[in-house]
């Protein structure tokens, strides 16, 4: 029989509802209380609990989510201090103040206390019940850190907070994020339906050209917001596409790259119209070259690299600036053909040394670079820079739109390049700790974000569809004998995952000797009744030890038992031989700073430790798991499927994926 909340009408307890919801324990609601009353839970024709914070307590208590009232008793004191803060957020005298505080406090924390989830709903539903006053100030960006969290907890329970606020406050997808202002609307006649779009300027149907130009010097990183706009665009305007590898720096780049970074791009689902390169125009980009040269608009400078960059902030001009023409031609020729002198030279193009964008400083257009090229071998010994490159060439191809994102040239390369070749920090371009496309699994992320929000909006994608499985620390679980349980092992099918059918069925085998996690044997007690999951409920009878040491659990099936008034649901795995040996990776961030600033020596922000490996012994099924196959191991999290069941000699390795929970790095 369900409990029964009762609460006044005009007074709803979003929290206790909500958190009810979440940690699946099943509410009759009675809003049939005197105004002003405090909510009081029945559980039963005699027993009830009075109070917001005791109820909420209750609940975490009895939830079937794991870790929902934190993860040790240190933990669930702080939770408990939460749930009694958070009555007095809507207060109207104290609302600013807690938001203030709120948002100081989660400056360098994703979640509010570890990885429990009761202190982060609760909280979350007394700002939420605020209605506009919350609002107004979510949309004034004044306290981001709070806005930031908030949303990632809308995110991460969207379906449940939205019906709980939408029944009690009345106000459908107050949790979302407040919607862009979007620029005046285009409308494609073709279209029955008409809708607000984002515009690009001058745009028509039809006409637009737009082009990705990546540089194949690495798998995909930051490339992943700029390759999307590009493709939605192109969509919107029923527009081409154009792939141009950006290749004028032969040093970095190779044809490894170029194949793994169209592979990215099949990944995200970009469709494009053709593949070129810069490197198809090069004959032409060194036309251009000597005809700037020729009309003057253009020099070489020889002057030192370190001198150069000073004379440019400054807006000083180089001595070489006022070379004649003939000078600046033959300089020319020695960097076409590679000679020492030429290799001091570079082509600058005369612009405004005045300029306030200190980019216009009479930018560089060609460098000199000896190594061979990935495409056209040692043909070259100078290369068009970017900025020369890449608007000549747009003009060639007719882009009509191009398209930049801020990250698309940062120093996240750099800063990869060091790990992995001076630290080795990581395997390869596809390691899970890398921020590439490949190595996050293909996560499509459009916005710049914390690695955490992003790992929650996947762990929503996933977990309607991946399937379940269990698994036991191999060094670290105990035998339960059941002595009423079965004379003779038998196997049920079960789903492998309860609400989604295309996961398929896996056969789980039950037996009268058990193995079960040894954490959760050592906080049973004698004459408990715990949960066996997928089966029901026992009684303990006798815990045996040894020097301290739980050796083995007896007990007895009580499969009559309510799971809903057991604490404890534990996960289990039978005493049979066709258990599978599997090996638990599990990453961590590869520097300990969120954000390196110009003046921080990396090396001393790396983490030591960034790869733990755990031995586990999974339930039979596991060995059908194919690579790259995502599951969520009952209590323990979701894991990528690395290397399948090749034998019972080799273990199946399991990359831990994580779900938004664990903390950035903080310092």
């Amino acid at each position: 029989m369900d409990a029964a909340l009762a609460f006044a009408r005009d007074s709803p307890p979003l929290s206790i509802i909500a958190a009810a919801k979440i940690a699946s324990v099943p509410l009759t609601i009675d809003p049939s209380l005197a105004s002003g009353s405090a909510p009081t839970l029945y559980l039963g024709s005699v027993d009830f609990i009075h109070g917001i914070s005791t109820i909420l307590r209750y609940i975490a208590r009895v939830a079937i989510v794991p870790n929902f009232y934190g993860q040790d008793a240190i933990q669930a004191a702080h939770i408990d201090q939460w749930l009694e803060y958070a009555p007095v957020i809507p207060s109207s005298s104290e609302f600013e103040a807690a938001c203030s505080f709120l948002d100081g406090y989660l400056a360098s924390r994703t979640f509010l206390v570890g990885h429990s989830q009761i202190a982060d709903i609760v909280v979350w539903s007394n700002i939420a019940g605020t209605g506009q006053r919350w609002e107004s100030l979510r949309r004034s960006t004044k306290y981001q850190n709070l806005t930031r969290w908030f949303n990632c907890i809308a995110v991460d329970y969207a379906s449940t907070l939205d019906d709980v606020i939408v029944a009690y406050v009345g106000k459908r997808g107050i949790g979302k994020s407040p919607a862009p202002i979007l620029k005046e609307k285009i409308h494609d006649p073709t279209e029955n339906t008409p809708g607000p779009e984002i515009d690009l300027p001058g745009a028509k149907i039809g006409e637009v050209c737009l082009r990705f130009a990546p540089e194949p010097s690495g798998y995909l990183i930051g490339h992943a917001k700029a390759g999307l706009l590009n493709k939605y665009f192109a969509d919107r305007y029923k527009g081409r596409l154009i792939v141009r590898f950006d290749d004028t720096n032969p040093l970095k780049e190779s044809n490894e790259f170029v194949e793994n970074v169209l592979r990215d791009i099949d990944t995200m689902g970009i469709k494009y119209d053709t593949v070129t390169y810069t490197s198809d125009y090069f004959p032409k980009l060194t036309e251009m070259a000597e005809s700037l040269i020729m009309q003057g608009k253009a020099y070489v400078d020889d002057t030192p690299r370190t001198q150069m960059e000073v004379e440019r902030r400054a807006g000083v001009e180089s001595t070489c600036r006022n070379n004649i023409v003939e000078e600046n031609l033959s300089l020319w020729r020695e960097m076409v053909n590679g000679t020492e002198s030429g290799m001091q030279c570079c082509l600058r193009g005369k612009l405004d040394i005045q300029d306030p964008n200190k980019s216009l400083h009479d930018p560089v257009y060609y460098r000199c670079n000896t190594d061979p090229h990935h495409r056209v071998g040692s043909t070259y010994k100078a290369y068009p820079t970017y900025d020369f490159a890449c608007p000549f060439v747009d003009a060639l191809q007719g882009v009509t739109h191009a398209l930049r994102s801020s990250e698309y040239h940062d120093r996240t390369h750099s800063t990869i390049v060091y790990f992995k070749i001076w630290n080795k920090k990581v395997d390869d371009w596809t390691d899970p700790r890398f921020p590439t496309i490949q190595g996050m699994g293909a996560s499509k992320n459009l916005n710049l974000m914390e690695g955490d929000k992003l790992w929650t909006i996947n762990k929503k994608m996933i977990d309607p569809v991946c399937a379940r499985h269990t698994a036991l620390l191999k060094d670290q679980h105990v035998l339960f004998s059941l002595t009423n349980g079965p004379e003779e092992p038998f196997i049920r099918i079960l789903p492998r995952h309860k609400k989604y059918e295309g996961a398929g069925n896996k056969n789980t085998t039950f037996t009268n000797r058990i193995w079960l996690e040894y954490a959760d044997a050592s906080v049973i007690t004698t004459g408990q009744e715990v949960t066996l999951m997928d089966w029901g409920n026992a009684i303990i009878k006798e815990i045996k030890t040894e020097n301290g040491i739980i050796t083995q659990l007896v007990g007895e099936l009580h499969l009559e038992g309510s799971v809903k008034l057991t604490k404890l649901k534990l996960t289990w795995l039978p005493d049979i031989e066709g258990l599978v040996s599997l090996s638990l990776v599990e990453f961590d961030y590869l520097i300990t700073k969120k954000k390196l600033e110009e003046k921080d020596d990396f090396v001393n922000h790396l983490n030591p430790c960034t790869r733990r490996e755990t031995s586990a012994l999974g339930d039979p099924d596991t060995r059908n798991l194919k690579q790259g196959e995502i599951i969520q191991l009952e209590r323990k999290g979701y894991y990528r499927c690395d290397v399948p069941f090749t034998g019972p000699s080799q273990p199946i390795v399991l990359f831990a994926i994580p779900d938004g929970r664990q903390q950035s790095p903080a310092n």
